[in-house]
C-alpha cells in the first residue's frame, strides 16, 4: 500500500497508536473468548454481553478486542456496537440469532473506536440503522477511512474483506430514551467526555450499564481525544445512577466500583503533570517520572500510559501559558 500522504501523516500517526495500543482487559470472561464472536453472555434476564478478547489487535485475535453487547425487549433488539470487521459484524447478528428470535431494531454505536465501529456494513445490510451521537459521526468521517487501512495492514486483507466506511443512518445530539423494543433503554451522553461524542447505555430496568469509551476494566484509559474536566463530571453522573453492573468497553463486566477506580487513576494522572507543569520541568523525561503504583499492573501501563503523561503534560503547558 503507498504511503499516506504528507497532509494526513498526523492522523495516520493516530490510528496506528489506536489499532496497536488497544486491548481487553486481564482475566475475567474476556480471556476466554475465542477469536469468533462466541456465545452470549447473561448478565441479567435479556440484557448479554458478548465478550472481546484480552491483548493487542492482532491476525490471531483477528482485532476482535472490544466487548459488545444487546438488549432483548418484546419487540426487538437494540445491539450497542458492532465489532471489528464486516465477518465480525455477522458473528455477532448469528450470536444474537441463537439466543433471541426478537429481530434487531436498532444497532448503537458507543464510540469512535475500530473495534466497536467497523463490524457496521453486517448490519446496515440487513435493514438495520445505525445509530450515533452526532460528534461520533464526523469524528468517523473526518479520520477512520485511514484507521481502516491500518486496521487491514495490521490484519490482512482476508479477515477484513467486506469491510467498509458508512455514514450514520441516525444522529442525536443529546442523552434520550430509546423507544425501539419495549422496554426502557436510556442513551446517555455527558458532552465531551472520553470522547467528543462518547455514550453510555443503560438498560433500565435491569440497572445494567454499557459503558463504551468512559470505563475500561483494568486497562489504562486513553485520554487523546478526551477532555478531563468533561470526563470526571460524566463519571460522577454515572456515580449518581442505580448501577447493579458495569459493562466497560474493553475487560470484564464489573461492580459499579470500576468507575472510581478509572476517575482515580485520571486525578492522579492529572495532578502529578500539573505538578510537573507548574514546577516549571521538561517534557523531556516526564513519561518516566510520572509513575503512578496503583495502576502499574493494568494493561497498557507501559505503552498508553506513558502517552497520556505527554499528552497531558502539552495540553497543561498550553493552558498555563495562554492563562
Amino acid at each position: 500500500m503507498r504511503p499516506a500522504p504528507r497532509r494526513l501523516s498526523r492522523r495516520a500517526l493516530w490510528c496506528a497508536a489506536v489499532v496497536g495500543n488497544l486491548s481487553g482487559g486481564l482475566g475475567g470472561c474476556a480471556a476466554a473468548q475465542p477469536v469468533h464472536a462466541g456465545d452470549a453472555l447473561a448478565l441479567a434476564p435479556g440484557v448479554y454481553v458478548v465478550p472481546g478478547t484480552s491483548g493487542l489487535a492482532d491476525e490471531h485475535n483477528l482485532g476482535r478486542i472490544g466487548n459488545a453487547g444487546f438488549i432483548v425487549g418484546p419487540r426487538g433488539v437494540v445491539a450497542i456496537d458492532t465489532g471489528t470487521s464486516y465477518a465480525h459484524g455477522q458473528a455477532l447478528l448469528a450470536t444474537i440469532a441463537r439466543t433471541t428470535e426478537q429481530p434487531v431494531r436498532v444497532a448503537l454505536i458507543s464510540h469512535t473506536r475500530p473495534e466497536f465501529l467497523f463490524g457496521g456494513s453486517a448490519f446496515r445490510e440487513r435493514g438495520i440503522p445505525l445509530r450515533m451521537h452526532r460528534r461520533t459521526a464526523g469524528l468517523m468521517a473526518s479520520r477512520c477511512k485511514m484507521c481502516l487501512d491500518v486496521l487491514r495492514q495490521t490484519l490482512g486483507d482476508e479477515p477484513m474483506r467486506g469491510t467498509a466506511m458508512y455514514d450514520a443512518d441516525e444522529v442525536f445530539d443529546a442523552t434520550h430514551e430509546l423507544d425501539a423494543i419495549g422496554r426502557p433503554v436510556r442513551v446517555l451522553h455527558f458532552g465531551h467526555s472520553s470522547g467528543p461524542g462518547d455514550i453510555a447505555v443503560l438498560d433500565v430496568t435491569s440497572g445494567v450499564l454499557f459503558a463504551g469509551g468512559l470505563l475500561d476494566a483494568r486497562r489504562i484509559p486513553d485520554i487523546q481525544d478526551c477532555d478531563l474536566t468533561g470526563w470526571h463530571r460524566a463519571l460522577q453522573a454515572l456515580r449518581s445512577l442505580p448501577l447493579r453492573s458495569v459493562v466497560p468497553g474493553h475487560g470484564a463486566p464489573s461492580s459499579p466500583q470500576l468507575i472510581q477506580s478509572v476517575d482515580r487513576y485520571l486525578a492522579q494522572l492529572e495532578n502529578r503533570v500539573r505538578a510537573m507543569v507548574t514546577a516549571g520541568d521538561s517534557l523531556l523525561g516526564a513519561a518516566d517520572a510520572v509513575e503512578l503504583p496503583e495502576f502499574d499492573g493494568w494493561d497498557q501501563y507501559d505503552t498508553i500510559h506513558r502517552r497520556n503523561v505527554s499528552i497531558a503534560f502539552v495540553r497543561f503547558e498550553r493552558e498555563l501559558l495562554f492563562k
